[in-house]
Protein backbone atom coordinates (compact mmCIF):
# COMPACT_ATOMS: atom_id res chain seq x y z
CA UNK A 1 0.00 0.00 0.00
CA UNK A 2 1.39 3.39 -1.00
CA UNK A 3 1.97 5.84 1.87
CA UNK A 4 0.24 9.17 1.27
CA UNK A 5 2.43 12.25 1.74
CA UNK A 6 0.86 15.55 2.79
CA UNK A 7 2.14 19.12 2.89
CA UNK A 8 2.39 18.81 6.65
CA UNK A 9 4.60 15.72 6.23
CA UNK A 10 6.94 17.78 4.04
CA UNK A 11 6.90 20.56 6.62
CA UNK A 12 7.67 18.16 9.46
CA UNK A 13 10.61 16.72 7.53
CA UNK A 14 11.91 20.23 6.92
CA UNK A 15 11.60 20.87 10.67
CA UNK A 16 13.51 17.66 11.45
CA UNK A 17 16.16 18.84 9.00
CA UNK A 18 16.60 21.93 11.18
CA UNK A 19 16.45 20.32 14.64
CA UNK A 20 18.04 16.99 13.53
CA UNK A 21 16.31 14.81 16.15
CA UNK A 22 13.28 14.96 18.44
CA UNK A 23 11.34 12.91 20.94
CA UNK A 24 7.66 11.98 20.69
CA UNK A 25 6.57 14.85 22.93
CA UNK A 26 8.18 17.37 20.57
CA UNK A 27 6.52 15.61 17.60
CA UNK A 28 3.14 16.10 19.31
CA UNK A 29 3.64 19.86 19.57
CA UNK A 30 5.22 20.30 16.14
CA UNK A 31 2.42 18.43 14.36
CA UNK A 32 -0.18 20.53 16.15
CA UNK A 33 1.66 23.77 15.47
CA UNK A 34 1.95 23.12 11.76
CA UNK A 35 -1.78 22.38 11.63
CA UNK A 36 -2.62 25.47 13.74
CA UNK A 37 -4.35 23.22 16.26
CA UNK A 38 -5.24 24.49 19.72
CA UNK A 39 -3.95 21.46 21.61
CA UNK A 40 -1.02 19.08 20.97
CA UNK A 41 -1.91 15.95 19.05
CA UNK A 42 -2.23 12.76 21.08
CA UNK A 43 0.71 10.44 21.68
CA UNK A 44 -1.11 7.88 19.53
CA UNK A 45 -1.43 10.33 16.63
CA UNK A 46 2.23 11.34 16.95
CA UNK A 47 3.31 7.70 16.91
CA UNK A 48 1.14 7.04 13.87
CA UNK A 49 2.86 9.89 12.04
CA UNK A 50 6.30 8.54 12.94
CA UNK A 51 5.30 5.04 11.82
CA UNK A 52 4.15 6.39 8.44
CA UNK A 53 7.46 8.19 7.96
CA UNK A 54 9.38 5.05 8.96
CA UNK A 55 7.34 3.01 6.46
CA UNK A 56 8.10 5.60 3.81
CA UNK A 57 11.82 5.39 4.67
CA UNK A 58 11.98 9.06 5.62
CA UNK A 59 12.54 8.62 9.36
CA UNK A 60 13.86 6.21 11.95
CA UNK A 61 13.37 5.90 15.67
CA UNK A 62 15.10 4.21 18.57
CA UNK A 63 15.17 4.34 22.35
CA UNK A 64 18.77 4.70 23.55
CA UNK A 65 19.60 3.31 26.96
CA UNK A 66 20.42 6.79 28.21
CA UNK A 67 16.96 8.21 27.30
CA UNK A 68 13.53 7.75 28.89
CA UNK A 69 11.80 8.12 25.52
CA UNK A 70 12.34 7.31 21.85
CA UNK A 71 14.28 9.63 19.56
CA UNK A 72 13.14 10.23 15.99
CA UNK A 73 15.36 11.52 13.19
CA UNK A 74 15.14 12.02 9.43
CA UNK A 75 16.95 9.61 7.12
CA UNK A 76 19.04 10.44 4.09
CA UNK A 77 16.03 9.52 1.94
CA UNK A 78 13.93 12.01 3.89
CA UNK A 79 16.16 15.08 3.85
CA UNK A 80 19.16 14.20 1.69
CA UNK A 81 21.63 14.39 4.58
CA UNK A 82 23.51 11.85 6.66
CA UNK A 83 21.65 10.91 9.85
CA UNK A 84 22.86 12.37 13.15
CA UNK A 85 24.87 10.36 15.65
CA UNK A 86 22.85 9.54 18.74
CA UNK A 87 25.94 8.94 20.85
CA UNK A 88 27.50 12.39 20.76
CA UNK A 89 27.77 14.39 23.94
CA UNK A 90 25.36 16.94 22.45
CA UNK A 91 22.43 14.54 21.90
CA UNK A 92 20.61 15.48 25.11
CA UNK A 93 20.98 19.15 24.21
CA UNK A 94 19.76 18.68 20.63
CA UNK A 95 16.65 16.81 21.77
CA UNK A 96 15.95 19.63 24.27
CA UNK A 97 16.33 22.26 21.53
CA UNK A 98 13.79 20.33 19.45
CA UNK A 99 11.39 20.36 22.42
CA UNK A 100 11.71 24.13 22.65
CA UNK A 101 11.39 24.59 18.90
CA UNK A 102 8.21 22.47 18.82
CA UNK A 103 6.57 24.59 21.49
CA UNK A 104 7.43 27.75 19.58
CA UNK A 105 5.82 26.22 16.48
CA UNK A 106 2.76 25.36 18.56
CA UNK A 107 2.44 29.01 19.58
CA UNK A 108 2.57 30.27 16.00
CA UNK A 109 6.25 31.08 15.58
CA UNK A 110 8.61 30.22 12.79
CA UNK A 111 11.88 28.54 13.77
CA UNK A 112 15.33 28.71 12.18
CA UNK A 113 18.93 28.12 13.13
CA UNK A 114 20.86 31.16 14.31
CA UNK A 115 23.58 32.50 12.00
CA UNK A 116 27.17 31.46 12.57
CA UNK A 117 29.34 33.66 14.83
CA UNK A 118 30.97 36.56 13.00
CA UNK A 119 34.12 36.43 15.14
CA UNK A 120 35.65 35.38 18.44
CA UNK A 121 33.59 37.94 20.37
CA UNK A 122 30.31 36.76 18.86
CA UNK A 123 28.03 33.93 20.00
CA UNK A 124 25.63 31.64 18.13
CA UNK A 125 22.30 30.87 19.79
CA UNK A 126 20.39 27.61 19.56
CA UNK A 127 17.61 29.03 17.41
CA UNK A 128 15.70 32.06 16.23
CA UNK A 129 11.93 32.19 16.73
CA UNK A 130 9.82 34.76 14.84
CA UNK A 131 6.16 35.67 15.10
CA UNK A 132 4.90 38.89 13.59
CA UNK A 133 7.14 41.66 14.91
CA UNK A 134 8.42 39.49 17.79
CA UNK A 135 11.83 37.88 17.33
CA UNK A 136 13.48 35.75 20.03
CA UNK A 137 17.05 34.52 20.17
CA UNK A 138 16.67 31.23 22.01
CA UNK A 139 19.19 29.38 24.16
CA UNK A 140 18.82 25.98 25.81
CA UNK A 141 20.92 25.62 28.96
CA UNK A 142 20.86 22.18 30.56
CA UNK A 143 24.05 22.74 32.52
CA UNK A 144 25.83 25.93 33.47
CA UNK A 145 28.91 26.98 31.49
CA UNK A 146 32.17 28.14 33.01
CA UNK A 147 31.48 31.52 34.57
CA UNK A 148 34.10 33.33 32.50
CA UNK A 149 32.24 32.40 29.30
CA UNK A 150 29.11 34.30 30.29
CA UNK A 151 30.79 37.70 29.97
CA UNK A 152 31.40 37.17 26.24
CA UNK A 153 28.02 35.50 25.70
CA UNK A 154 25.94 38.12 27.48
CA UNK A 155 27.82 41.00 25.89
CA UNK A 156 27.07 39.39 22.52
CA UNK A 157 23.41 39.10 23.55
CA UNK A 158 23.31 42.78 24.50
CA UNK A 159 24.68 43.79 21.08
CA UNK A 160 22.11 41.67 19.30
CA UNK A 161 19.27 43.16 21.33
CA UNK A 162 20.32 46.67 20.37
CA UNK A 163 21.57 46.10 16.80
CA UNK A 164 20.03 42.90 15.36
CA UNK A 165 16.35 43.53 15.96
CA UNK A 166 15.74 40.87 18.61
CA UNK A 167 12.83 41.41 20.97
CA UNK A 168 14.15 39.07 23.65
CA UNK A 169 16.89 36.66 24.58
CA UNK A 170 15.15 33.55 25.94
CA UNK A 171 16.96 30.95 28.03
CA UNK A 172 15.15 27.70 28.79
CA UNK A 173 16.99 25.22 30.96
CA UNK A 174 17.36 23.43 34.27
CA UNK A 175 16.79 25.32 37.51
CA UNK A 176 20.50 25.40 38.41
CA UNK A 177 21.62 26.53 34.96
CA UNK A 178 18.97 29.26 34.78
CA UNK A 179 20.00 30.61 38.19
CA UNK A 180 23.56 30.95 36.86
CA UNK A 181 22.41 32.56 33.60
CA UNK A 182 20.30 35.14 35.42
CA UNK A 183 22.99 35.94 37.96
CA UNK A 184 25.62 36.51 35.27
CA UNK A 185 23.18 38.51 33.13
CA UNK A 186 22.74 40.89 36.07
CA UNK A 187 26.48 41.58 35.84
CA UNK A 188 26.95 41.94 32.10
CA UNK A 189 23.71 43.21 30.54
CA UNK A 190 22.95 46.89 31.07
CA UNK A 191 19.88 47.59 33.21
CA UNK A 192 17.92 49.15 30.32
CA UNK A 193 18.10 45.85 28.42
CA UNK A 194 18.20 43.39 31.32
CA UNK A 195 14.46 42.69 31.42
CA UNK A 196 14.62 41.54 27.78
CA UNK A 197 16.65 38.48 28.79
CA UNK A 198 14.27 35.88 30.19
CA UNK A 199 15.36 32.68 31.90
CA UNK A 200 12.83 29.96 32.69
CA UNK A 201 13.52 26.60 34.41
CA UNK A 202 11.48 24.21 32.25
CA UNK A 203 13.77 21.15 32.07
CA UNK A 204 14.66 18.56 34.69
CA UNK A 205 18.26 17.46 34.93
CA UNK A 206 17.93 14.57 32.45
CA UNK A 207 16.58 16.93 29.81
CA UNK A 208 12.85 16.18 30.03
CA UNK A 209 10.39 19.06 29.87
CA UNK A 210 8.75 19.71 33.23
CA UNK A 211 8.13 23.43 33.65
CA UNK A 212 5.59 26.15 32.99
CA UNK A 213 6.31 28.30 29.91
CA UNK A 214 3.15 30.46 29.95
CA UNK A 215 5.22 33.58 30.60
CA UNK A 216 6.81 33.27 27.16
CA UNK A 217 3.60 33.68 25.20
CA UNK A 218 1.82 36.46 27.08
CA UNK A 219 1.56 39.70 25.12
CA UNK A 220 3.25 38.46 21.94
CA UNK A 221 1.95 40.36 18.86
CA UNK A 222 -0.25 38.45 16.44
CA UNK A 223 1.57 37.38 13.27
CA UNK A 224 1.04 39.25 10.02
CA UNK A 225 -0.18 37.64 7.84
CA UNK A 226 -2.26 35.36 10.05
CA UNK A 227 -0.51 32.17 8.92
CA UNK A 228 3.05 31.94 10.18
CA UNK A 229 5.44 30.40 7.66
CA UNK A 230 8.74 28.77 8.46
CA UNK A 231 11.60 30.02 6.27
CA UNK A 232 11.35 28.58 2.79
CA UNK A 233 8.08 26.74 3.42
CA UNK A 234 4.76 27.29 1.71
CA UNK A 235 1.79 28.16 3.90
CA UNK A 236 0.24 25.04 5.31
CA UNK A 237 -3.37 23.99 5.45
CA UNK A 238 -5.32 20.84 6.27
CA UNK A 239 -5.50 20.87 10.05
CA UNK A 240 -7.25 17.52 9.94
CA UNK A 241 -4.35 15.69 8.33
Amino acid sequence: MMVQVTERDDAMMAWLDVVRMADTEAIRYALAGLAQAEVPVSVRRANQWVERMVELGWAMRTRPTFRDASIVWATTAGIGKAPPSLFRATTRHEVAVAAVSARYLFHGYGWARDRRPSGLQDHQGDGVATRGSARDLVEVELSAKRLERYKLIHESHARRLTHDGFSRIVYLGTAEAIRTVNREADKYIFRTERDRLIGLPVFENRGSWKGDDDRLWAGVPEPQPQMVELPGWDALDGAGR
